[in-house]
């Protein structure tokens, strides 16, 4: 007698998949998700550490920035990885550079009323 599960079995021939993608509508499907994540999630975050890197490059003293921390101050000092703020009269701290989050204020240009 034959058992249900071999009856049950369905065509496992050259059709393929029982969705009909088979093995190169797999791939299909891989690379469009992958296509999809690249430009959803890594391309923008590449775009912003960009910006990120030109933004801590132009930095230059008299610059009043604000830290990752929320730390205002000025630019009063800069070599390559640290920089040095005032943050009041006569009170200076080094913070490196990776610790820049904005510059509020370049050098020289006008204050920006808030």
């Amino acid at each position: 007698m034959t058992s249900l599960a071999y009856a049950m079995g369905g065509n496992q021939g050259a059709a393929g998949s029982p969705g009909g993608f088979g093995e190169w509508g797999f791939m299909i499907m891989m690379g469009v998700i992958f296509v999809i994540f690249y430009f959803l999630l890594i391309r923008p975050q590449q775009k912003k550490q960009k910006e990120l890197k030109a933004m801590l490059d132009n930095l230059a003293y008299g610059d009043t920035i604000v830290t990752t921390g929320g730390i205002h101050g000025r630019v009063t000092g800069l070599s390559e990885s640290i920089i040095t703020l005032e943050i009041a009269d006569k009170v200076r701290i080094k913070v490196s550079r990776g610790g820049i989050g904005i510059v509020l204020q370049k050098a020289g240009a006008p204050a920006i009323k808030e």
